[in-house]
């Protein structure tokens, strides 16, 4: 191999190896997550914003032990301070709509180094209603809508509403103990959906909701003009009747409601799905295969559902994605200032 042509290899071998690494000239912004299932909604979100100037890297709250956490991730371990080359990014919970009245509400909503998710954590973007039969077109491979899922959710969203003010009221009154999200969670979950008559667990949800709303509201009869007010302030945060379900905890919104829908749904798109193909087979082996075939094409809801990305339209979305963009402009203008200061004072 002549000399000329080992060069030419060898130059290219360099030149990629040098593509291939991280561009040294980048700003390396951490992100501090609470836990695993974070790190993918967080990474997709920050990604968006990476260029020739940024770039994030996502991490656990800790590098030398197991902690994970809200707190952890606001209080990293490695003994810095937030800042611009550290960031957190935590869900809302309630701390959102509390509105500075905990410690962790003031650092949430004050913090320029602090991003959170203003729905109540990621699994309620999972869950946004917009995205939910595509969820499903991905579990079955089955394009039937047999509910109108967007309308469930907004039904669902608008019967929780009123006990789900008083939710608030009561953690920002320090009574969370007198009626806490576990107590809220126990009414406001769906116990199961009948897909030929879906209004019926709307109905029984509705007279589980109005039962308690009549208990609260004769034991707090003096607070109904602090709710009254209550409503339009949640307004302005972005809670609606039609919104509720983005802000209740996403643990329970995802368990409790809408696996409970998307699960029956998917269980008859699948049936229908065989029943085609038993039906359109020629032979036995043909449909053996077809079903063995379509059976492993498919996955179960609830791995789709938490791997779901399909919420980018959402506008508590766009209000992170603006959250960041603020930042990060901020951040290019003190680069700028600090690259004249050092140049004048050079």
């Amino acid at each position: 191999m002549g000399k000329r042509l080992v060069d030419n290899i060898s130059s290219r071998y360099i030149e990629a190896a040098n593509l291939l690494k991280p561009k040294k000239s980048r700003k390396k912004i951490v992100a501090y997550v609470e836990s695993y299932d974070d790190i993918l909604f967080w990474r997709t979100l920050l990604s968006e914003f990476e260029d020739g100037e940024f770039y994030f890297q996502v991490m656990l709250p800790s590098s030398d032990t197991l902690i994970k956490g809200k707190k952890a991730a606001l209080m990293n371990r490695l003994g810095c301070g937030l800042g611009q080359n550290m960031i957190a990014c935590v869900d809302a919970d309630y701390d959102y709509l509390l509105q500075g009245i905990t410690s962790t509400s003031r650092q949430i909503i004050n913090s320029r180094y602090v991003f959170h998710t203003y729905a109540y954590a990621i699994e309620n973007f999972q869950c946004y209603a917009e995205s939910l039969h595509e969820v499903c077109v991905m579990a079955t491979l089955n394009d039937h809508v047999m509910v109108d899922l967007p309308t469930f959710m907004r039904l669902y969203s608008q019967t929780i509403y009123p006990l789900f003010i008083w939710s608030v009221w009561f953690y920002r009154k320090r009574l969370h103990s007198r009626f806490s999200i576990t107590d809220f969670n126990n009414v406001t979950g769906i116990d199961g959906v009948n897909l030929k008559a879906p209004e019926q667990a709307l109905e029984a949800l509705g007279r589980r909701v109005q039962n308690k709303l009549r208990f609260i509201e004769k034991r707090y009869a003096r607070a109904k003009g602090e709710i009254e007010k209550m409503k339009s302030e949640l307004q302005e945060l972005g809670v609606t009747p039609e919104t509720t379900y983005l802000f209740i905890q996403g643990h329970h919104l995802f368990e409790n409601v809408v696996m409970k829908l998307l699960t029956p749904i998917c269980n008859q798109l699948r049936r229908e799905r065989e029943t085609e193909i038993k039906y359109l087979a020629e032979h036995s082996m043909q449909m053996q295969n077809e079903l063995t075939s379509y059976q492993h094409s498919g996955c179960s809801v609830d791995f789709i559902l938490r791997k779901n990305t399909a919420y980018k339209e959402a506008p508590l979305y766009d209000r992170i994605r603006q959250d960041i963009s603020r930042l990060l402009e901020q951040l290019r203008e003190a680069f700028v200032g600090d690259g004249a200061s050092n140049r004048l004072n050079g």
